[in-house]
């Protein structure tokens, strides 16, 4: 990340609990669903948007903040690319206007990891393996499912024609090559 794009102090970023409320850049954190929904959170955090990435939850509605649904299902062979470009640069809009993104879907972990991957590859010019290691050591518990790491490579490829990272056969089945270590030494 380049000091132009992102400063973040080791305070900024909030890492009490990995389960809840994670943030990512200046302007965008990633939680679960249950955050979404948490009016004092939401507002101790100055989140003027909501971007929900699941097709299970249901919004919670304040006034102050602006929404946005993108009714994606965590399975590898749900669509997402198209959503990429769009919500990057919604992200991007909310961060220009000196507002805050709340990114989520159910549990934090793969949907809203998978745009939050490629918002940092598209405006803070991450590789994806950079974006990756980025946002893993802000939200260790991220893990796009194997579906949207082959949609990520693409859209890696588009942008930069190059890939960082790439699929793998292993014995649980295809997986990027950053978790290989992880299940060969299971």
């Amino acid at each position: 990340m380049t000091t132009e794009s992102c400063i973040l102090s080791s305070e900024a970023i909030q890492q009490d609990n990995i389960y809840g409320l994670s943030q990512i850049t200046t302007s965008l954190f990633i939680s679960n669903s249950a955050v979404a929904n948490d009016k004092l959170t939401l507002s101790n955090n100055h989140i003027t948007t909501i971007i929900n990435a699941s097709v299970e939850v249901a919004n919670t509605f304040f006034d102050d903040i602006q929404y946005v649904h993108v009714p994606v299902s965590d399975a590898p062979n749900s669509y997402i690319y198209d959503f990429f470009d769009p919500i990057a640069d919604y992200i991007h809009a909310v961060e220009v206007r000196n507002g805050r993104t709340l990114l989520h879907c159910v549990a934090g972990v793969s949907r809203s990891a998978a745009f939050c991957l490629a918002y940092l590859m598209k405006y803070h010019n991450m590789t994806l393996l950079d974006a990756h290691t980025w946002t893993k050591s802000c939200r260790p518990i991220i893990r796009p499912n194997s579906g949207f790491w082959e949609q990520l490579i693409h859209y890696e490829f588009k942008l930069f024609s190059k890939i960082t990272v790439q699929m793998i056969y292993s014995p649980v089945g295809l997986i990027p090559n950053i978790y290989e270590k992880e299940v060969f030494f299971m």
